[in-house]
């Protein structure tokens, strides 16, 4: 089983070149620690220092050698598929083989207005595109036409990544629509779980029922599953110190605005969001194993404008104590 990091690059009260500089490093450490992914979200506000994640990705492959090099997620529905491909295309040369993307609606809308599209056509956008994206992966020269950008007639887009195909997964926040899509398409699917995994259950068996029913053998699709993830030496300690920064980072969401509560946070810990000790945490993604047979967790190592000591503590934590478990009970 795969075993990663992500990151949107939070930028806390750091400045945004530290910010990098210690995400390249620490990138550079999960490398060296034998993880094998680390992804980098897309963002367009002042919070985040990642609106350009395949360049920092680029910077993070000139100091790596081995872990995979992916987005988490690509906002496609603002991006241009030929643009987006040539781009992971590079990434994928430069690396030797290692670039992946998992494209995206996002979390948040402020793409739509920053490079004028319309938020009416949220659905039509996705779906489109990613139909494009996924006939450039697999082909060259394109021949396409759709309602969201210019046609294209026999189109050679290049370079070509040297992967054959360039990896291509669609993530999931939770509709079902979008694991029906993931599934129809025949494109591995990445689901966003923050508390039980047990209620996606039902979303990769619309997925496995989906890509059966248009000819794909699910047996031969990949489930990865990914959220919010702090390790601790002791269960409560790691509680009691990621607590604030965690509060601090939910206070974007309308629901907890004003902070989150510490019940609230106590009860999302219980139910299994992933903070605690080593051995809790690697109960928590194998309880995602188990229900959803994922092949990869990825977790969300840096959330909240943490300290880069607090960061690199966790960090160390899940790639020394964490995943060396895990790698052993499901080889």
């Amino acid at each position: 089983m795969e075993l990663g990091i992500y990151s949107f690059g939070d930028s806390g009260t750091v400045p945004t070149r530290q910010r990098l500089a210690d995400l390249v490093a620490q990138a550079r450490y999960a490398d060296e620690a034998g993880l094998d992914v680390i992804a980098l979200g897309e963002h367009h506000r002042p919070d985040f220092t990642l609106s350009a994640p395949e360049i920092v990705l680029a910077a993070i492959s000139s100091v790596t050698d081995r872990i995979r090099l992916s987005t988490g997620v690509t906002v496609l529905s603002t991006a241009d598929p030929v643009r987006v491909y040539q781009q992971f295309a590079t990434l994928d040369q430069l690396s030797g083989g290692r670039a992946e993307i998992i494209a995206g609606r996002g979390a948040f809308t402020e793409s739509f207005p920053l490079f004028g599209y319309d938020l009416r056509s949220y659905d039509l956008l996705f779906e489109e595109k990613l139909k494009l994206l996924l006939q450039i992966a697999a082909e060259s020269p394109v021949t396409w036409q759709g309602r969201t950008r210019p046609p294209l007639e026999n189109a050679e887009v290049t370079p070509r990544a040297l992967q054959e195909p360039l990896p291509i997964w669609v993530g999931v926040g939770g509709t079902p629509q979008s694991a029906v899509r993931a599934g129809r398409l025949g494109a591995p699917m990445f689901v966003a779980i923050f508390t039980d995994p047990a209620p996606a259950r039902g979303l990769v068996e619309l997925y496995h029922r989906a890509a059966a029913g248009a000819g794909h053998d699910p047996a031969t699709l990949r489930v990865a599953s990914g959220g919010h993830m702090f390790v601790g030496r002791t269960s409560q300690g790691a509680r009691d110190a990621f607590y604030p920064y965690y509060s601090e980072y939910l206070s974007l969401l309308p629901q907890f605005s004003g902070g989150m509560p510490r019940e609230v946070y106590d009860q999302w810990i219980r139910a299994g969001l992933l903070v605690g000790s080593p051995q809790e945490v690697i109960d928590k993604i194998m309880r995602h194993r188990e229900l959803l047979g994922i092949s990869r967790y990825v977790g969300q190592f840096d959330v909240g404008g943490m300290p880069s000591g607090m960061i690199d503590k966790s960090l160390e934590l899940f790639a020394t104590e964490v995943a060396p478990v895990i790698r052993k009970e499901t080889s």
